[in-house]
């Protein structure tokens, strides 16, 4: 019921309540965007790229969706009282992934390009961090996730952790929402300068109370648009006590459990992933960022448990992390999931994350064989769809998604977006997957849907 003013009869309050009501009723449902939606769409005569070995790729097919949920693919589908999108000259792929974003960064855009990983880490969370109030965490969520949707995105784990208060956390989780996009929200904590007398952060458990609230209350469905997790200190950067504590509580609530492992000489737990491995309380809920310092052995032991290791390429490439895990990962048989990490940095830009961390990996691989062979390379060692499938499936098996999300598939949601390849930087459009995958960008995405809603049109929100 809308809020009204106050009449003084009951007659004058029905009436204005009813006229309210009749006028609210010409209204679409702008902000709540979990309401059920029971509309039967059709995309039409697109390329279908899948990402599904069953399915496969279509040059020109259809897909049916009734609800949030794809029901069939195939090169001509009907369904009577289905609404038509023409896709006409479009690519139809899944909504690309982002598997690690600190999203409330948005608001602080471009004042890091210059920053080491101990200037970013000081300057970051021991002088800016502190200031934000939740409003602020609540902007940068939105924005931020709204450029996401722009640019073809339709799902991120949002990595927050600065969030100070309950105000904070649930200031974040609003602003996912009211965007609309498909997010895990990871609950970290804030890393500030210990002043005197104070208990530095890394002797601080994760809080009990924060992770119980959210799980009984407002992020309590495993279903819902927006989904909990938790973002740990990990054994970079907290006592082993602490370590242990903040595994045992995500395994307690059954959490998807996040750590950064930057892996600097000076790590505080140097053996904290073997310790962790023997007390079986790392599995594939666990995900590991960056772990660019950890020895091929360590990656192999928390890979063998099912964890997923995600890299961010650009950021470690500038800020000094050391050189992204894509090719040990692959090496040991396990595929990585990728994301953008901060933009106060760099570019939100998905699809040049997948450039970033193909190139940069092949250009590793072309220097091993040119020592090996003293000669030129003859044969690239990854695929362009190995990269696209690390942005969609690959991604979606990192964040717990695979059977949701990740690929066009019958029963999956239906998160999918179109790209124009009549745009001016991909025409003409010989290979589809390569071209999204070497010239297409957030301009070129034309459609995008979230759970049967479309959130983006024609270009634009």
């Amino acid at each position: 019921r809308p809020v009204l003013p106050y009449y003084t009869t009951k007659s004058q309050n029905e009436f204005m309540e009813l006229w309210l009501l009749r006028i609210l009723s010409t209204v679409p449902p702008l902000i709540n965007r979990e309401w059920p939606n029971m509309a039967r769409t059709i995309i039409k005569g697109g390329y279908i790229l899948s990402m599904d070995k069953k399915v496969g790729d279509l040059p020109k097919g259809d897909i049916f969706i009734e609800g949030d949920k794809i029901i069939k693919i195939g090169r001509t589908v009907r369904a009577s009282d289905a609404k038509i999108i023409d896709a006409t000259g479009m690519i139809v792929m899944p909504g690309l992934i982002n598997a690690h974003l600190h999203t409330w960064q948005t608001g602080i855009r471009g004042v890091a390009g210059n920053w080491s990983i101990p200037e970013y880490l000081h300057h970051m969370h021991a002088q800016i961090a502190p200031r934000f109030s939740a409003n602020d965490t609540y902007l940068g969520n939105l924005i931020g996730s709204l450029n996401q949707i722009s640019n073809g995105a339709t799902t991120v784990f949002d990595w927050c952790h600065n969030n100070a208060t309950p105000a904070h956390s649930d200031a974040g989780i609003q602003g996912l929402r009211e965007a609309g996009i498909r997010a895990v929200f990871g609950h970290g904590s804030p890393k500030p300068d210990a002043k005197k007398n104070q208990t530095p952060f890394t002797h601080i458990p994760h809080p009990r109370t924060e992770i119980e609230r959210l799980r009984k209350g407002e992020l309590a469905s495993d279903d819902a648009l927006v989904t909990l997790a938790m973002a740990v200190l990990g054994p970079d950067f907290s006592t082993w006590e602490i370590t242990e504590h903040d595994f045992r509580l995500a395994k307690e609530f059954d959490l998807l459990v996040s750590a950064h492992v930057w892996g600097a000489p000076n790590r505080m737990n140097k053996d904290g992933y073997t310790r962790l491995a023997k007390l079986k309380l790392l599995d594939k809920r666990h995900n590991l960022v960056h772990g660019v310092y950890l020895t091929d052995r360590e990656l192999k032991t928390v890979l063998d448990t099912g964890a997923s290791v995600t890299v961010t390429p650009e950021v470690e490439l500038q800020m000094g992390h050391g050189t992204p895990r894509t090719g040990a990962i692959r090496d040991l048989g396990h595929r990585p999931s990728i994301g953008v990490d901060v933009e106060s940095n760099i570019s939100g830009d998905m699809f040049t994350v997948i450039r970033m961390t193909l190139q940069s990996q092949r250009n590793l691989d072309n220097q091993r064989i040119n020592k090996k062979t003293k000669g030129p390379v003859t044969a690239l060692t990854i695929k362009p769809r190995e990269a696209l499938e690390w942005a969609t499936i690959d991604n979606a098996r990192a964040l717990g998604l695979e059977s949701k999300i990740g690929s066009l598939s019958p029963g999956k949601q239906a998160d999918i977006i179109l790209i124009n390849t009549n745009d001016l930087n991909l025409f003409p459009v010989h290979n589809p997957l390569e071209s999204v995958v070497f010239h297409a960008n957030g301009s070129n995405v034309h459609t995008v849907m979230i759970g049967g809603n479309v959130l983006k049109r024609n270009g634009k929100l």
